[in-house]
């Protein structure tokens, strides 16, 4: 067992404040609507509740995207010490065009369904499926990706899957 991380992915300062920025207005702009020209009271609530999440939101992609994801050669980790994967659990990786994976990033299967959390703009985890991604930049993880992708082929074939 091996601690030595092989690949990061970190949110590009530019994204992260670019998403930050974009869901902060969002919701600022749709609390403005709805308090400068007050519609029917069913949608005023409806207005300020999309925008306080669209806020609640933007806050939560900032405190997720202060961390970074790494790989090892036994799991896929986040540098807040939640395991996202363990490497010998993966079952398929997906980087399809037509995925359902986060933007520059990629979607793991894996043989065994976990707990769902959520870490706006950097990575997701819902049953047996893990998204990568988001506010990161492409060529971290197609890297980190391909790393994997021939860990579990590795694995699959009969080797140790390490590298």
């Amino acid at each position: 067992m091996s601690d030595e991380i092989v690949a990061t992915i970190r949110a590009s300062e530019p994204r992260r404040y670019m998403g930050v920025g974009m869901l902060g207005m969002v919701g600022a702009l749709v609390i403005y609507v709805a308090l400068s020209t007050p519609p029917s009271a069913g949608w005023l609530v409806f207005l300020l509740v999309v925008g306080l999440f669209a806020i609640w939101l933007a806050a939560r992609m900032w405190q997720a995207t202060q961390y970074h994801i790494e790989l090892t050669e036994d799991e896929l980790r986040s540098s807040d010490g939640n395991v996202i994967a363990r490497v010998d659990d993966i079952k398929s990786i997906d980087r399809g065009f037509f995925a359902f994976k986060p933007s520059n990033g990629f979607l793991i299967k894996t043989k065994t369904p976990a707990s769902r959390i959520w870490q706006p703009g950097l990575w997701w985890r819902f049953g047996r499926q893990i998204g990568i991604g988001g506010v990161t930049p492409g060529s971290q993880s197609r890297a980190m990706s391909e790393i994997l992708a021939a860990m579990v082929a590795m694995r699959n074939q009969g080797g140790d899957g390490r590298l």
